[in-house]
């Protein structure tokens, strides 16, 4: 396939600079130099290595869509509360999209993607291996229904401050615990938000607690006499790059067989397809 127009969505947030750090050293890739940003946003544009990608707010989207160009692709990181809006406005413009937020009604942006022309990756988290390792608690759940049967569940979840929702990847968990014969409810996960906590007590580095994502998950048996436990930390956001752009270029292909109305997963990526 030929360059892909890309248009990288939440800037001046964290998630967006990274990605558009590594997507301008992507021959694969054209940035367009275009944004969509929230109301709270006052700069006009972000600036990176010589490049000027203009900020566009709600209030000028409608009148800017014209000037992304054809057949470009959408990547969404922007605020959880803005995501059912930015769908909608896709949809309506027939804009492909990869969205990597986490939060929202996932019924809700499915139904809102199945409904009309569009196509999409939606996606919790976009770091393949912990994808992946998602992968084997499903074929677990499926082939083992129960094996954690009495056993109780802790799940802790660690990101930088300004997160506002639960880590999605922490309650995609939840569902297959529940599945392998554990009582245990999403209200349940431990969210630790607190710089200091994060440094004393979990001994995250200083210089990624602006910027991680921890997880455990400890398992122990009613006697106590046994525990398991599944941990997968991530520090600094680099991580999301790669599986970000795979889910583009799969999309992309997708949309080169036509497909229209549907909504796939970074499992579906995986797999490719």
């Amino acid at each position: 396939m030929g360059t892909q127009k890309i248009m990288i969505n939440g800037l001046p947030g964290n998630v967006a600079k990274m990605l558009v750090r590594h997507a301008v050293d992507d021959n694969r890739f054209e940035l367009v130099p275009y944004s969509l940003t929230g109301p709270e946003i006052t700069d006009t544009a972000y600036f990176y290595n010589g490049r000027e990608i203009a900020l566009i707010g709600p209030d000028r989207r409608e009148t800017s869509v014209k000037d992304f160009g054809d057949d470009v692709i959408a990547i969404d990181f922007t605020h959880p509360s803005a995501v059912i809006d930015n769908v909608i406005f896709y949809c309506s413009h027939h804009i492909p999209f990869v969205m990597g937020t986490t939060g929202g009604d996932r019924e809700a942006l499915t139904a809102i993607v199945e409904q009309s022309a569009g196509c999409a990756v939606i996606a919790p988290n976009m770091t393949k291996q912990i994808v992946g390792f998602q992968a084997m608690m499903a074929y677990a759940a499926e082939n083992f229904p129960g094996l954690f049967s009495d056993y109780d569940l802790e799940i802790m979840e660690s990101h930088q401050q300004g997160k506002a929702d639960t880590s999605g990847t922490a309650k995609a968990m939840v569902g297959y615990f529940n599945r392998l014969g554990i009582d245990f409810g999403q209200e349940q996960i431990i969210q630790v938000r607190d710089p200091e906590i994060q440094r004393d007590q979990l001994e995250i580095p200083e210089e990624h607690l602006a910027g991680h994502g921890w997880h455990t998950y400890t398992l122990v048996s009613p006697d106590k006499t046994a525990t398991f436990r599944f941990v997968h930390n991530i520090n600094g956001r680099d991580i999301y790059a790669q599986g970000t752009f795979d889910a583009v270029i799969f999309l992309a292909g997708m949309l080169a067989r036509g497909e229209t109305g549907r909504v796939f997963s970074m499992m579906d990526v995986l797999k490719g397809g």
